[in-house]
C-alpha cells in the first residue's frame, strides 16, 4: 500500500471514530426547547408519540466501550493503513503457522504412505480415504465428485488414458499437468468437404456407421496429416496425449457434428500442474486413489 493510500485510510478511520464519539456526545446532551423531561415531543407519526428522555446511561457507556475497544484493536492489529499493529499479526502469518502445525501432525502419516508403492495403497482403506479427500478438494471441480468426468474432462474410472494409466504416469500428470493440442485442419483438408470426408473416416475407425466412399477419399490424408499423432491404425499415441480413435470414448463428444468441429477448429486442453499445490507425498496418495478408480470394479475402490 502506498504512503498516500495509507494516510487516506488512517484519516478515514480516525474521522469515523471521532465522528461516532461526537454523535454520542451530541445526543447525550441534546435537549428540546420548551419541552420538559418526560413530556411528549411535538412530532407524532401514526399515533406514536416520542417522549423527551436522554439516552439511557447503560447504552451510552456501551457505545463508549465499543469505541475504546475499536481504538485498542486498531493499535494491536492491522487496520490503520500500512500500520501492521503492535502484535504483528497477519492472515498470511496465521495461515503459515497453521500449515506448519498441520505438517508436523500429518507429515509423518503422508511420509509413511509415500514409502509404499501405489498399487499397495489401493487396498488400504485409510490411504484411499485420504486420497479421496485430496481428490474432492483439488480434482472434483473438473472430473466430478465421482471422477467420471464430463464433456472435455476425462473419465478416470475407465481404462482409457490419454497419457497412460500406470502409477508413474498418473503421478507425472498430476505433478506437471498436461497440455493437449490438436491443430485445426479445416484449411489443410480443403474446407468443409474435406472435413466431412475425414469425419467419415474417423467414424470408420471405431466401426460406426459411415459413408464408405467419403472415408476412402480421406484415408490418404489421414496417413499424411493425422497418423503422426494418432498412429496409422488410429489407436493414438500416449506419449503425445493423442486419443485412440478406434474405441467408443469421445472426450469432446462423438456425434458427427462434434467430430467435424474437432477436425475443423482443432482443440487445446490443459490440466493444471499441482506441484505447487500439493507435496510429493500428497500427490502419491492422490495418484493411488485415481489408480484405484480405474482398476477396481465399476470404478469404486
Amino acid at each position: 500500500m502506498s504512503t498516500g493510500w495509507s494516510l487516506y485510510v488512517i484519516l478515514l478511520v480516525v474521522v469515523s471514530l471521532v465522528g461516532c464519539a461526537w454523535l454520542l456526545w451530541v445526543n447525550r446532551t441534546a435537549s428540546v426547547d420548551d419541552v420538559g423531561q418526560g413530556e411528549p415531543l411535538p412530532s407524532e407519526h401514526d399515533g406514536i408519540v416520542e417522549l423527551n428522555h436522554p439516552l439511557p446511561a447503560w447504552w451510552s457507556w456501551l457505545f463508549v466501550v465499543t469505541l475504546v475497544f475499536a481504538a485498542l484493536y486498531l493499535v494491536a492489529y492491522p487496520g490503520m493503513g500500512a500500520f501492521r499493529g503492535l502484535l504483528g499479526w497477519s492472515s498470511q502469518g496465521q495461515y503459515e503457522a497453521e500449515v506448519e502445525q498441520a505438517e508436523g501432525l500429518y507429515g509423518p502419516i503422508f511420509a509413511g504412505y509415500a514409502a509404499q508403492p501405489i498399487p499397495a495403497l489401493v487396498d488400504d482403506d485409510r490411504a484411499v480415504g485420504m486420497g479421496q479427500r485430496l481428490f474432492l478438494n483439488h480434482c472434483a471441480t473438473c472430473h466430478g465428485s465421482d471422477a467420471r468426468g464430463g464433456r472435455g474432462y476425462p473419465n478416470l474410472t475407465d481404462g482409457d488414458w490419454l497419457y497412460g494409466g500406470a502409477p508413474e504416469q498418473i503421478v507425472a500428470s498430476i505433478t506437471h499437468g498436461r497440455v493437449g493440442v490438436m491443430p485445426p485442419l479445416g484449411a489443410a483438408l480443403g474446407g468443409d468437404p474435406g472435413v466431412q470426408a475425414m469425419a467419415q473416416y474417423v467414424l470408420s475407425l471405431s466401426g460406426r456407421e459411415h459413408d464408405a466412399a467419403l472415408a476412402a477419399q480421406a484415408a490418404p490424408q489421414f496417413a499424411t496429416l493425422c497418423a503422426v499423432c494418432h498412429e496409422p491404425d488410429g489407436r493414438g499415441k500416449q506419449a503425445m496425449g493423442a486419443p485412440n480413435l478406434t474405441d467408443d470414448v469421445w472426450l469432446h463428444g462423438g456425434r458427427l457434428a462434434d467430430i467435424e468441429q474437432q477436425i475443423h477448429l482443432g482443440r487445446i486442453n490443459q490440466m493444471p500442474a499441482h506441484r505447487d499445490l500439493l507435496s510429493p507425498e500428497k500427490i502419491h496418495l492422490l495418484a493411488a486413489y485415481v489408480y484405484g478408480l480405474s482398476t477396481a470394479p465399476d470404478g469404486v475402490p
